[in-house]
């Protein structure tokens, strides 16, 4: 490996160390799971009299529930109420147990089904099972545990039953509930359940998840209600052929819906693809900690669907290992409302409330316990993703930003190859969508429409409203057509500073992290800000010292000095304005740059080589200016930034020594300070 190469990857893990901090929890835990051989089919649904039926007693009590409904659908209800007495069942669990050949539709009438003989504690055997635990606490079972033991964790086990259709016959998803009152992790869970098929019910009330999909080749959620969980409302992993139709989910403490390891049909592919794994369409998710999230969300179509009045709209990553198809890669959105996102559910880590058991803390009341770090006022979040596509998307109404992407580095995920450690951010596409303006033309702005680290390569963006960075590589009309494209390899320093601070959440511990904006850290409280003020200090000291020391009689090194502190004074003031970027930021390199240059050129008589380190510190200074505000340098592993930033530190050392030395005779005569001033402008 070249000396240049060990540099840059001594780089990249450098900001890999920072930014790699453990996250509070870990996104999903599950067993190892292998995908599907994907020869299955998305199931249709199937009409006509049902198999099997559930009810449950008092005629009375399930008149009054259907008496609201339209005629012929009030009349069919009361038909299947009857065939139901004489030989239905009161539970779902023992319809799905009767369900003994593939093809088998359960008809759930209106109702609420808390599945009492699902509901205690484990006994015997059962309790007894010895599996590796996840970081929330529960066991990692297998899939013959979970046959052994389906109520360890499950209100309902759909385990291994084939083209199972399951529908609730209420006019409304909220006709027909299942509750799992926060007594098991999972309400549904469908587990090597090939061609299952939910439609029309209302799933609440978990530690974990309201329904959880598995495994599965083949699957249709239409019109389901899930709502008021400690993690997800629909959870879908390791699967193929999957369809999110008209659904709605809201109280999540993750994301109302999470597509995790979808599977990775398209890896080593570009931006054309034969299919996609998951479609979601239709669907609206509101008032959770994420409207959508996958990790290793895969081959994911989601178009014309409702993400609003989350934390942040929708996000995908490759932050957590243990997910199959990492990292990242081929989600595509499209023409969906993604608006509004500005919750903060961080109060209730603040006071306390998440402290309490779930049945106590009011999530049916509004409250949101969330689970993992999220940037509030966020459209859309790309946490290490590769090859997604944002087009035709309305993105509205957010306090802090359009579209967030950031780089993770593959150690994260439990990857340790050098190879791989910058393999994600690259050639995700942000094109021809409607930022800041709702889809009847009012103009309802985002605070910014992009604020990304740096790091990747082929990503593009349309002409934005605002960004951080100023300037970003512009999308062609054609996929995977750049202009201005950067090839980094690690994100700016102070962003990935900052993602480094605000990743040490944890809603258990009650860790909020200091100096993260995200949790509300304002002015000198933030990361950015402290940074900022402690160089800038280190910078006027040493800068003042010298000046004073060795060039306080040179009239041109004195205004550039005075440019110098405006420099620093605006560098700090910069950074307390993230959320509407300005052109302070750049301004402040140019003062600085200058100060530097010009202070070099006037060193070289006296101390030759300090003088010209300090003239490139100067240019180096200047040049990230360029890149910030004029046009991003293309081709460059790594930004002016790190390069400045090395060169500054031992700038800061060198000054120190140069101005604490005595001054040499040549270094104070006339004759010095003529020759310097002949190299002045």
């Amino acid at each position: 490996m070249t000396w240049t190469r060990r540099m840059l990857m001594g780089l990249c893990m450098t900001g890999a160390v920072l930014l790699g901090a453990s996250p509070g929890v870990q996104a999903h835990e599950e067993r190892e799971v292998a995908f599907p051989d994907g020869s299955g089919s998305v199931p249709v649904y199937r009409g006509g009299e049902p198999d099997l039926l559930v009810c449950k007693t008092g005629r009375t009590d399930f008149e009054q529930r259907i008496a609201r409904f339209p005629a012929a659908l009030r009349e069919r209800n009361l038909r299947l109420y009857e065939r139901c007495e004489r030989d239905g069942f009161r539970h779902l669990q023992q319809a799905v147990d009767a369900a003994d050949r593939p093809g088998t539709n359960i008809a759930v009438l209106p109702g609420r089904y808390e599945e009492e003989p699902s509901q205690p504690e484990p006994t015997g055997r059962c309790a007894r099972l010895k599996a590796p635990r996840a970081a929330l606490g529960y066991q990692v079972l297998s899939y013959a545990q979970q046959k052994q033991c389906p109520h360890n964790q499950n209100l309902v086990a759909v385990l291994g039953k084939q083209d199972l259709q399951i529908e609730g016959t209420g006019a409304d998803p909220r006709d027909v509930v299942v509750d799992a009152g926060y007594r098991k992790l999972n309400a549904i869970r469908a587990d090597g359940s090939d061609g299952i098929y939910f439609r029309n019910f209302t799933a609440q009330r978990t530690t974990f998840n309201s329904l959880y999909i598995l495994g599965v080749d083949g699957f249709v959620i239409d019109t389901v209600l899930t709502r008021w969980n400690d993690e997800y409302g629909f959870l879908t992993f390791a699967s193929d052929h999957g369809l999110y139709r008209n659904c709605e989910s809201y109280g999540n403490g993750d994301s109302g819906i999470y597509p995790g390891s979808a599977s990775d049909i398209n890896a080593g592919r570009g931006y054309d693809v034969p299919r996609y794994s998951i479609e979601i369409t239709g669907c609206r998710s509101h008032h959770n900690l994420l409207g959508y999230s996958g990790t290793a969300g895969d081959s994911v179509w989601a178009h014309d669907n409702e993400f609003d009045n989350n934390m942040a709209g929708a996000s995908m990553d490759s932050a957590f290992p243990g997910h199959p198809g990492l990292p990242q890669n081929h989600a595509r959105f499209e023409r969906n409302l993604i608006h509004d996102n500005n919750q903060d559910y961080y109060r209730y880590v603040k006071d306390g409330t998440c402290d309490r058991p779930p049945a106590e803390r009011g999530y049916e009341q509004g409250v949101v316990c969330p689970q993992t770090s999220v940037p509030p006022g966020t459209g859309v979040l790309v946490a290490g993703g590769n090859w997604n596509v944002f087009e035709g998307n309305w993105v509205y109404g957010h306090r802090r930003t359009a579209f967030h992407l950031n780089a993770v580095p593959a150690f994260v995920r439990g990857d340790e190859a050098w190879s791989r450690q910058a393999d994600t951010s690259h050639h995700n596409r942000f094109h021809d969508n409607r930022l800041g303006t709702t889809k009847d033309g009012r103009a309802r702005p985002n605070a910014t429409d992009v604020w990304w680290d740096g790091q990747g390569r082929g990503n593009c963006w349309q002409k934005v409203r605002g960004s951080s960075p100023r300037t970003l590589p512009r999308c062609g009309d054609r996929a995977g057509a750049v202009s201005g494209g950067s090839h980094r390899i690690v994100g700016e320093p102070v962003k990935v500073a900052q993602l480094m601070v605000c990743s040490e959440y944890s809603v258990r511990e009650r860790r909020l992290p200091v100096g993260c904006d995200w949790y509300g850290a304002r002015g000198i409280e933030r990361i950015e800000v402290q940074l900022a003020l402690g160089i800038a200090v280190v910078l006027a000291a040493v800068g003042g010292l010298l000046w004073w020391r060795r060039l306080r009689h040179h009239r041109w090194v004195t205004a550039v000095t005075a440019l110098g502190a405006a420099g620093l004074a605006l560098d700090v003031a910069g950074e307390t304005a993230t959320l509407a970027p300005t052109v302070v930021p750049p301004l402040a390199l140019l003062l600085l740059g200058t100060w530097w240059a010009v202070t070099g050129l006037a060193l070289r008589g006296t101390r030759r080589l300090f003088g010209w380190t300090t003239v490139m510190l100067g240019l180096l200074t200047l040049l990230d200016a360029f890149d910030q505000a004029v046009l991003m340098i293309p081709w460059t592993p790594l930004g002016p930034a790190w390069p400045r930033g090395l060169l500054g530190l031992v700038w800061v050392v060198w000054a120190v020594v140069a101005a604490a030395r005595p001054a040499g005779a040549g270094s104070s005569s006339g004759a010095a300070a003529g020759r310097t001033a002949r190299v002045m402008p």
